[in-house]
C-alpha cells in the first residue's frame, strides 16, 4: 500500500478494524502504520498522535452506534424504543468488540468530531425518554441511570461474567429492561437533594 493512500479515514478505519480483531490496547501509531505498509512517522501528517488517534476512533464507533440506532428508534416509543437503543448496543459490542471499548472511552481529548458524536447519543437518549414522565432538571439522572445499566451489562457480558451459571443471560436483559422501563415510569417528579453536611 503507498505512502499516498494513507488518509485519515484509513488510519481510523484500520485502528478500529485493529481494536476488533486484537483489543483496544493493540492500537498504538506503531501497528496502524505496520498494516497500512508504511512507517509511523508518515502518520503524523495525518494524526496528531496516539491521542488524536484513540479520539477518533472513539468518534467513529460512536459514529457507527448513533446511525444504528437512528435507524433502530424511528418510529418507537417507550419501552419499545428503549429495548431497541439497548440492543443496538448489545449487538454492536457483539460484532465490534474493540470498536464497543473505545466507545465507552471518553476520557479522550474532546475534538469536534467527539463532541459532535457524543451529542447525537445524548439526543438519541431524551428521544427516549419523550415517552416518560421525566422532569426535564431529572433528565441528565435518568440518562446517566439508562447508559450505566446497558454499558454494565453488555461489558459484563462481553467479559463473559455471565458464561458460568444458568440460566441464559437473555432473561436477565430483558429484566433488566423491565426494571428500566419501570424505573423511568415511576421516576419521581422532582429532585432529590440530600444534605451531606
Amino acid at each position: 500500500m503507498s505512502r499516498a493512500g494513507v488518509t485519515p479515514a484509513r488510519i481510523v478505519g484500520t485502528a478500529a478494524d485493529l481494536a476488533d480483531a486484537d483489543g483496544l490496547a493493540a492500537v498504538t501509531l506503531s501497528a496502524v502504520a505496520r498494516v497500512l505498509g508504511v512507517r509511523p512517522p508518515s502518520l503524523y501528517a495525518h494524526v496528531a498522535g496516539a491521542d488524536e488517534l484513540h479520539a477518533a476512533l472513539t468518534a467513529l464507533a460512536l459514529d457507527e452506534l448513533a446511525d444504528r440506532a437512528d435507524r433502530a428508534l424511528a418510529g418507537l416509543a417507550g419501552r419499545d424504543a428503549l429495548a431497541a437503543l439497548a440492543q443496538v448496543h448489545r449487538d454492536y459490542a457483539r460484532e465490534h468488540p474493540g470498536r464497543w471499548a473505545a466507545a465507552g472511552a471518553l476520557d479522550r481529548p474532546v475534538t469536534d468530531d467527539l463532541a459532535r458524536a457524543g451529542a447525537r447519543h445524548h439526543d438519541q437518549a431524551l428521544a427516549v425518554l419523550r415517552a416518560y414522565a421525566v422532569a426535564p432538571a431529572e433528565q441528565v439522572h435518568a440518562v446517566r441511570l439508562v447508559a450505566s445499566v446497558l454499558r454494565g451489562f453488555v461489558q459484563l457480558e462481553a467479559g463473559g461474567a455471565f458464561g458460568h451459571s444458568d440460566p441464559p443471560p437473555d432473561g436477565s436483559w430483558e429484566r433488566a429492561l423491565d426494571a428500566l422501563d419501570a424505573a423511568l415510569r415511576t421516576w419521581p417528579p422532582v429532585e432529590r437533594s440530600r444534605d451531606r453536611r
